[in-house]
Protein backbone atom coordinates (compact mmCIF):
# COMPACT_ATOMS: atom_id res chain seq x y z
CA UNK A 1 0.00 0.00 0.00
CA UNK A 2 2.54 2.44 1.27
CA UNK A 3 4.75 1.69 -2.18
CA UNK A 4 1.53 2.23 -4.24
CA UNK A 5 1.32 5.70 -2.53
CA UNK A 6 5.07 6.66 -3.30
CA UNK A 7 4.95 5.25 -7.07
CA UNK A 8 1.85 7.63 -7.96
CA UNK A 9 3.32 10.57 -5.55
CA UNK A 10 6.56 9.90 -7.97
CA UNK A 11 4.13 9.92 -11.09
CA UNK A 12 2.56 13.33 -9.86
CA UNK A 13 5.96 14.77 -9.52
CA UNK A 14 7.21 13.79 -12.61
CA UNK A 15 4.24 14.79 -14.75
CA UNK A 16 4.12 18.12 -13.27
CA UNK A 17 8.18 18.70 -13.56
CA UNK A 18 7.13 17.61 -17.40
CA UNK A 19 4.21 20.08 -17.79
CA UNK A 20 6.54 23.07 -16.03
CA UNK A 21 9.08 21.80 -18.47
CA UNK A 22 7.21 22.00 -21.38
CA UNK A 23 4.95 25.15 -20.29
CA UNK A 24 8.12 27.45 -19.77
CA UNK A 25 9.61 26.18 -23.33
CA UNK A 26 6.32 27.41 -25.14
CA UNK A 27 5.81 30.82 -22.93
CA UNK A 28 9.52 30.98 -25.05
CA UNK A 29 8.81 29.82 -28.28
CA UNK A 30 5.14 31.66 -28.73
CA UNK A 31 5.44 34.82 -26.78
CA UNK A 32 4.33 37.90 -27.98
CA UNK A 33 7.11 40.39 -28.62
CA UNK A 34 5.69 43.57 -26.79
CA UNK A 35 7.74 47.17 -26.96
CA UNK A 36 8.42 48.00 -23.50
CA UNK A 37 7.76 51.73 -24.36
CA UNK A 38 4.53 50.41 -24.98
CA UNK A 39 3.81 49.28 -21.50
CA UNK A 40 5.45 52.57 -20.29
CA UNK A 41 2.65 54.52 -22.28
CA UNK A 42 0.26 52.45 -21.53
CA UNK A 43 1.00 53.42 -17.70
CA UNK A 44 0.68 57.04 -18.26
CA UNK A 45 -2.72 57.21 -19.98
CA UNK A 46 -5.58 57.80 -17.87
CA UNK A 47 -7.62 54.72 -18.86
CA UNK A 48 -11.05 56.23 -20.24
CA UNK A 49 -11.10 54.26 -23.48
CA UNK A 50 -12.92 57.19 -24.44
CA UNK A 51 -12.22 57.05 -28.01
CA UNK A 52 -10.97 60.86 -28.58
CA UNK A 53 -7.90 59.91 -29.42
CA UNK A 54 -9.18 57.89 -32.72
CA UNK A 55 -8.43 54.34 -31.37
CA UNK A 56 -10.45 51.89 -29.88
CA UNK A 57 -9.03 52.21 -26.47
CA UNK A 58 -6.03 53.56 -24.17
CA UNK A 59 -4.07 49.71 -25.12
CA UNK A 60 -4.24 50.34 -28.81
CA UNK A 61 -3.42 54.30 -28.66
CA UNK A 62 -0.33 52.99 -26.51
CA UNK A 63 0.78 50.60 -29.24
CA UNK A 64 0.30 53.35 -31.74
CA UNK A 65 2.68 55.98 -29.83
CA UNK A 66 4.82 53.21 -29.74
CA UNK A 67 5.06 52.27 -33.15
CA UNK A 68 5.44 55.58 -34.03
CA UNK A 69 2.08 56.09 -35.67
CA UNK A 70 0.24 57.95 -33.49
CA UNK A 71 1.48 61.45 -31.60
CA UNK A 72 2.75 61.77 -28.69
CA UNK A 73 -0.05 63.96 -27.63
CA UNK A 74 -2.42 62.55 -29.37
CA UNK A 75 -4.77 61.73 -25.71
CA UNK A 76 -7.29 64.74 -25.22
CA UNK A 77 -8.20 63.66 -21.68
CA UNK A 78 -4.61 63.30 -20.60
CA UNK A 79 -3.81 66.75 -22.12
CA UNK A 80 -0.17 68.38 -22.10
CA UNK A 81 1.23 66.95 -19.03
CA UNK A 82 0.39 62.82 -20.11
CA UNK A 83 2.12 63.94 -23.55
CA UNK A 84 5.19 65.30 -21.36
CA UNK A 85 5.57 61.95 -19.77
CA UNK A 86 4.97 59.99 -22.84
CA UNK A 87 7.22 62.45 -25.13
CA UNK A 88 10.12 61.28 -22.31
CA UNK A 89 9.69 57.93 -22.96
CA UNK A 90 9.12 57.80 -26.70
CA UNK A 91 12.25 60.28 -26.43
CA UNK A 92 10.51 63.62 -28.59
CA UNK A 93 9.16 66.88 -27.47
CA UNK A 94 5.42 66.78 -26.48
CA UNK A 95 5.71 70.13 -28.49
CA UNK A 96 5.96 68.58 -31.75
CA UNK A 97 3.38 67.06 -31.88
CA UNK A 98 0.47 69.51 -31.51
CA UNK A 99 -3.03 68.90 -30.17
CA UNK A 100 -5.60 69.72 -32.39
CA UNK A 101 -9.10 71.40 -32.27
CA UNK A 102 -12.40 71.60 -34.50
CA UNK A 103 -12.86 74.89 -36.13
CA UNK A 104 -16.06 76.52 -37.41
CA UNK A 105 -15.28 77.67 -41.25
CA UNK A 106 -17.96 80.83 -40.53
CA UNK A 107 -17.94 83.56 -39.64
CA UNK A 108 -22.08 84.41 -40.96
CA UNK A 109 -23.42 86.01 -37.71
CA UNK A 110 -27.13 86.52 -38.16
CA UNK A 111 -26.66 90.19 -38.87
CA UNK A 112 -23.70 89.39 -41.33
CA UNK A 113 -25.22 87.19 -43.49
CA UNK A 114 -28.52 87.27 -45.40
CA UNK A 115 -31.68 84.97 -45.23
CA UNK A 116 -33.41 84.15 -48.04
CA UNK A 117 -36.76 82.72 -46.50
CA UNK A 118 -37.85 81.79 -43.33
CA UNK A 119 -37.14 78.00 -42.47
CA UNK A 120 -39.89 75.92 -40.30
CA UNK A 121 -39.21 72.49 -39.85
CA UNK A 122 -36.93 69.86 -37.89
CA UNK A 123 -33.81 71.40 -36.16
CA UNK A 124 -31.40 69.62 -37.47
CA UNK A 125 -28.50 70.56 -40.12
CA UNK A 126 -28.87 67.09 -41.88
CA UNK A 127 -32.35 67.28 -42.21
CA UNK A 128 -33.02 70.91 -43.26
CA UNK A 129 -29.78 70.54 -46.28
CA UNK A 130 -31.98 68.02 -48.07
CA UNK A 131 -35.07 70.59 -47.82
CA UNK A 132 -36.34 72.10 -51.01
CA UNK A 133 -34.39 75.40 -51.16
CA UNK A 134 -31.80 73.78 -48.36
CA UNK A 135 -30.91 76.27 -45.69
CA UNK A 136 -32.67 79.64 -45.41
CA UNK A 137 -29.67 81.54 -45.34
CA UNK A 138 -28.29 83.20 -48.29
CA UNK A 139 -24.79 81.50 -48.85
CA UNK A 140 -25.04 77.68 -49.50
CA UNK A 141 -21.67 77.34 -48.12
CA UNK A 142 -22.60 78.39 -44.45
CA UNK A 143 -23.33 77.04 -41.26
CA UNK A 144 -27.58 76.35 -40.96
CA UNK A 145 -27.15 77.05 -36.89
CA UNK A 146 -29.24 74.21 -36.11
CA UNK A 147 -27.04 72.32 -34.02
CA UNK A 148 -26.11 68.84 -35.47
CA UNK A 149 -22.53 69.25 -34.29
CA UNK A 150 -23.85 70.05 -30.83
CA UNK A 151 -25.37 67.26 -30.27
CA UNK A 152 -22.90 64.93 -31.39
CA UNK A 153 -20.38 66.58 -29.30
CA UNK A 154 -20.26 64.44 -25.82
CA UNK A 155 -17.53 67.10 -24.48
CA UNK A 156 -19.76 70.12 -23.96
CA UNK A 157 -17.33 71.58 -26.33
CA UNK A 158 -19.45 73.39 -29.05
CA UNK A 159 -22.51 75.51 -29.04
CA UNK A 160 -24.49 77.70 -31.62
CA UNK A 161 -23.97 81.58 -30.79
CA UNK A 162 -25.79 84.07 -32.72
CA UNK A 163 -26.35 81.25 -35.64
CA UNK A 164 -23.46 79.59 -36.14
CA UNK A 165 -21.24 77.20 -34.55
CA UNK A 166 -18.77 78.44 -32.27
CA UNK A 167 -15.75 75.81 -30.43
CA UNK A 168 -14.61 75.87 -27.30
CA UNK A 169 -11.22 75.20 -27.61
CA UNK A 170 -9.85 73.94 -23.77
CA UNK A 171 -12.83 71.40 -24.14
CA UNK A 172 -12.62 70.41 -27.67
CA UNK A 173 -10.63 67.25 -27.36
CA UNK A 174 -10.81 66.77 -31.33
CA UNK A 175 -12.92 63.43 -31.19
CA UNK A 176 -14.13 64.50 -34.79
CA UNK A 177 -17.87 63.85 -34.33
CA UNK A 178 -19.39 67.41 -35.05
CA UNK A 179 -16.82 67.14 -38.28
CA UNK A 180 -18.43 63.74 -39.17
CA UNK A 181 -22.00 65.39 -38.07
CA UNK A 182 -21.65 68.57 -40.07
CA UNK A 183 -23.43 67.85 -43.56
CA UNK A 184 -21.64 71.20 -44.92
CA UNK A 185 -18.11 70.12 -44.38
CA UNK A 186 -17.74 73.44 -42.38
CA UNK A 187 -15.72 71.58 -39.49
CA UNK A 188 -12.10 71.18 -39.63
CA UNK A 189 -9.54 69.88 -37.22
CA UNK A 190 -6.96 72.40 -37.04
CA UNK A 191 -3.47 72.96 -35.01
CA UNK A 192 -4.38 73.91 -30.92
CA UNK A 193 -1.29 76.47 -32.02
CA UNK A 194 -2.64 77.94 -35.25
CA UNK A 195 -3.16 81.41 -34.29
CA UNK A 196 -4.60 82.35 -38.02
CA UNK A 197 -7.45 80.53 -39.70
CA UNK A 198 -10.19 81.44 -42.78
CA UNK A 199 -13.63 81.43 -41.23
CA UNK A 200 -15.43 80.75 -44.77
CA UNK A 201 -16.05 77.83 -46.79
CA UNK A 202 -17.99 80.09 -49.93
CA UNK A 203 -16.52 79.04 -53.75
CA UNK A 204 -18.67 81.40 -54.72
CA UNK A 205 -17.19 84.41 -56.38
CA UNK A 206 -16.61 87.74 -54.71
CA UNK A 207 -19.32 89.71 -55.99
CA UNK A 208 -22.00 86.58 -55.39
CA UNK A 209 -20.10 86.54 -52.01
CA UNK A 210 -20.58 90.17 -50.96
CA UNK A 211 -23.90 89.96 -52.26
CA UNK A 212 -24.75 87.41 -49.76
CA UNK A 213 -22.74 87.82 -46.36
CA UNK A 214 -20.63 90.47 -44.95
CA UNK A 215 -17.82 88.41 -43.91
CA UNK A 216 -16.81 85.77 -46.59
CA UNK A 217 -13.88 85.33 -48.43
CA UNK A 218 -13.94 87.05 -52.00
CA UNK A 219 -10.48 85.71 -53.40
CA UNK A 220 -9.18 88.78 -53.46
CA UNK A 221 -5.60 86.88 -52.90
CA UNK A 222 -4.29 90.09 -50.94
CA UNK A 223 -3.78 87.31 -48.13
CA UNK A 224 -1.29 84.96 -50.70
CA UNK A 225 0.80 88.20 -51.28
CA UNK A 226 1.60 89.26 -48.35
CA UNK A 227 2.54 85.58 -47.10
CA UNK A 228 6.49 85.03 -46.99
CA UNK A 229 6.22 81.64 -46.53
CA UNK A 230 3.93 80.18 -49.30
CA UNK A 231 1.55 79.11 -46.47
CA UNK A 232 -1.73 80.22 -48.17
CA UNK A 233 -3.11 79.36 -51.58
CA UNK A 234 -6.43 79.56 -53.14
CA UNK A 235 -8.94 76.56 -53.55
CA UNK A 236 -12.19 76.99 -55.42
CA UNK A 237 -12.53 80.86 -54.50
CA UNK A 238 -11.30 80.66 -50.71
CA UNK A 239 -8.08 81.05 -49.13
CA UNK A 240 -6.63 77.90 -47.19
CA UNK A 241 -3.87 78.07 -44.87
CA UNK A 242 -1.28 75.53 -44.86
CA UNK A 243 -0.52 75.19 -41.11
CA UNK A 244 2.43 73.28 -41.55
CA UNK A 245 3.96 76.26 -43.29
CA UNK A 246 2.52 79.19 -41.23
CA UNK A 247 4.54 81.06 -39.03
CA UNK A 248 1.11 82.70 -37.33
CA UNK A 249 3.34 86.33 -38.40
CA UNK A 250 -0.69 87.46 -39.04
CA UNK A 251 0.17 89.70 -42.32
CA UNK A 252 -2.21 87.62 -44.04
CA UNK A 253 -5.30 88.64 -41.15
CA UNK A 254 -3.68 91.91 -41.22
CA UNK A 255 -4.58 92.30 -44.96
CA UNK A 256 -7.62 90.89 -45.43
CA UNK A 257 -9.92 93.77 -46.07
CA UNK A 258 -12.95 91.44 -45.02
CA UNK A 259 -11.62 90.43 -41.76
CA UNK A 260 -11.99 86.48 -42.73
CA UNK A 261 -8.54 85.37 -41.40
CA UNK A 262 -9.29 85.34 -37.62
CA UNK A 263 -7.53 84.49 -34.97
Amino acid sequence: MAISIIYAAAVVGILGILIGVFLGIASEKFKVEVDERELLIRDVLPGNNCGGCGYAGCDALAKAIAEGNAAVGACPVGGASVADQIGEIMGVSADAMDKKVAFVKCKGTCDKTKVKYKYVGAEDCRMASVAPGGTEKACAYGCMGFGSCVKACEFDAIHVIDGIAVVDKEKCVACGKCVTACPSSLIDLVPYRSRHLVQCNSHDKGKEVKAKCEVGCIACTLCIKQCEFDAIHMDNNVAVIDYEKCTNCGKCAQKCPVKVIVS
